[in-house]
């Protein structure tokens, strides 16, 4: 829009001025997270066409994660966690890296991924999903949302991949299992999540941080009807089911009707 459009060049020149300032990045599980912002800023300046930008974020997500080995993985989550230092590392590096560059970084940088050699392991217990033990607290409801930030992080690996790489049946199971957790937690019982776990079930569910062409995701023309898009009040676990959202049984439904709105 013409109207963000100040908005937009005064944000892209101060991190332009910013980002060569940077002497280490911010390796935490919140707000500040140097690898997911990152990762954001790529996206915006492919999506704009803005090459020069681009071409810094990418360099300097190679100078601050290129050299990276064996991430302290066993160390997360911190009790306030919504997103993985670990895997948000990964996310961005997938993004600036040749396929078979990648490959070879994760191999050395996260080597707790399982490697099915017979190409049948569906083992997800490398890395566990979160529970938040009150969503009603509003730095506790923060695990809620590693799930889905994790889902789609997980997701993002896997699109960056060769076909036949080993590890892509365990990152897949692993994938799945946050991405139900996640989004059975999306049920506006508590403002504490409520008023963002939904941002996040979308991000999740459109694949907005992934390639089109790897996600498989081809959107809806614009101004093209949509009949069974309603309001995301609704797409919420009825209260009778609340106590039994953690059994995940909502997850499907919840999907189904963020993509018919996407």
């Amino acid at each position: 829009s013409a109207n963000l459009r100040p908005l937009e060049e005064a944000a892209v020149n101060r991190l332009k001025t910013w980002l060569p300032k940077l002497s280490h990045p911010v390796r935490i599980g919140e707000h500040d997270q140097t690898a997911f912002g990152l990762g954001l800023m790529l996206d915006y300046a492919r999506t704009a066409g803005n090459e020069e930008f681009a071409k810094l974020v990418s360099d300097s997500a190679k100078k601050f994660f290129l050299a990276d080995k064996n991430c302290p993985l066993a160390y997360e989550p911190s009790g306030e966690d919504f997103l993985s230092p670990s895997l948000g590392e990964a996310d961005v590096m997938r993004r600036v890296l040749p396929e078979n560059e990648f490959a070879k970084w994760l191999k050395e940088f996260m080597p707790q991924i399982p490697a099915a050699r017979d190409g049948g392991s569906h083992n997800a217990d490398w890395l566990p999903v979160a529970f938040s033990p009150d969503p009603s607290d509003p730095k506790l409801a923060h695990l809620d949302g590693l799930n889905l930030s994790r889902a789609w992080m997980l997701e993002g690996i896997l699109s960056a991949l060769p076909s036949d790489d080993p590890r892509r049946a365990a990152l897949q199971a692993t994938a799945d299992a946050h991405r139900r957790a996640g989004l059975a937690a999306v049920t506006g019982e508590h403002y504490e999540g409520g008023h963002w776990l939904g941002s996040f079930a979308v991000y999740l569910t459109t694949k907005r941080g992934i390639e089109r062409t790897k996600a498989g995701n081809e959107r809806r023309p614009q101004g093209a009807a949509v009949s069974n898009c309603r309001p995301f009040n609704e797409w919420l676990l009825p209260a009778a089911d609340l106590a039994n959202k953690r059994q995940f049984g909502n997850s499907r439904s919840l999907e189904k009707n963020i993509m018919a709105c996407s």
